[in-house]
């Protein structure tokens, strides 16, 4: 086994090590906006956790003293930060007003739209297991939703919104990630998130309590954590290698609201979540596998 060899693996096991704390870090996010509920202006919520994660990450920019982008480069900045922001407040609106089960789930059509620009602007390939495992998390959410779809909510159709923008966001990061330092990275899509979502908070500004602003700096320590552990995940291991790891994400939050808010589950959440969990655990599995057989010399050759 070359170093080279080693190597890739060994950053592949570490992508995925990272989506899965990622998950963790973004569940601890949901809790907190679900405890907030909706009497804050979703945006003015979104832009203050943003505007303190830029707080937060300032000190950051001046240890790594990087090189300021310029041209395509910023352009790019700019366009994530804006698609994430909208993003953002529309998932605000969502977490405030319905289940947060029902609110990941429905989330997860994002890896859906990840998966195909992944192949279309990254040039990954959409190997026959990944797509299974996207997919089969895919419809793994759609058995959990079920049964609201006989009546689509503005919530829903405020998560329905996120999805897309999410994955453009997503996209965005992965192909930064490739010359950029990942903390670099968190840091301008705090200051283009706060840019974009400026306007609008203060056209629906109210001042908010002192239990607010602290639940929302809370807020803005995980997320902001979550950012990074997520483009670490991106620069270790391809997308479409990663997004599947996510749909874990699913059962945690399905478990939060039930012991944390007293969400019922219902039967389609179990099975819908059994089927996540499984096609997580395929992809975690198949890619460990394929891992060890392209870097494991034939019988014959470990004689030599």
């Amino acid at each position: 086994m070359s170093l080279a060899q080693t190597a890739s693996h060994n950053e592949t096991m570490q992508g995925i090590g990272w989506m899965v704390l990622t998950g963790l870090l973004f569940v601890c996010v949901t809790g907190i906006v679900r405890h907030l509920g909706s009497d804050m202006p979703a945006i003015e919520a979104a832009f203050i956790r943003y505007a303190i994660g830029l707080v937060m990450i300032t000190p950051v920019l001046f240890r790594l003293r990087p090189r300021m982008p310029r041209g395509r480069k910023m352009a790019m900045f700019a366009v994530r930060g804006i698609v994430h922001g909208a993003a953002v407040m529309l998932w605000f609106y969502a977490m405030a007003r319905i289940p947060i089960a029902e609110v990941t789930a429905i989330g997860y059509t994002s890896p859906i739209f990840v998966t195909i620009g992944a192949a279309l602007f990254l040039g990954e390939k959409l190997q026959a297991r990944r797509i299974a495992a996207v997919l089969a998390g895919f419809v793994g959410a759609l058995i959990i939703l079920r049964p609201g779809f006989s009546e689509i909510s503005l919530g829903q159709m405020a998560q329905l919104g996120a999805a897309p923008l999410f994955a453009a966001s997503f996209i965005f990061a992965k192909k930064l990630t490739r010359d950029e330092d990942p903390a670099f990275i968190v840091y301008m899509l705090s200051v283009f998130c706060t840019l974009t979502l400026l306007p609008g908070a203060i056209y629906q500004w109210r001042s908010p309590t002192m239990e607010e602003v602290f639940w929302l700096s809370l807020t803005a320590v995980f997320a902001t954590m979550g950012h990074y552990t997520l483009t670490r995940a991106f620069r270790a291991a391809p997308i479409t290698v990663t997004q599947p790891i996510g749909f874990l994400q699913m059962v945690w939050a399905a478990l939060l609201g039930l012991l944390v808010f007293g969400e019922a589950l219902d039967p389609y959440v179990f099975l819908g979540a059994a089927v996540i969990i499984g096609a997580a655990t395929y992809i975690s599995h198949r890619e460990a596998k394929v891992a060890r057989q392209q870097y494991t010399p034939p019988a014959p050759a470990t004689k030599l």
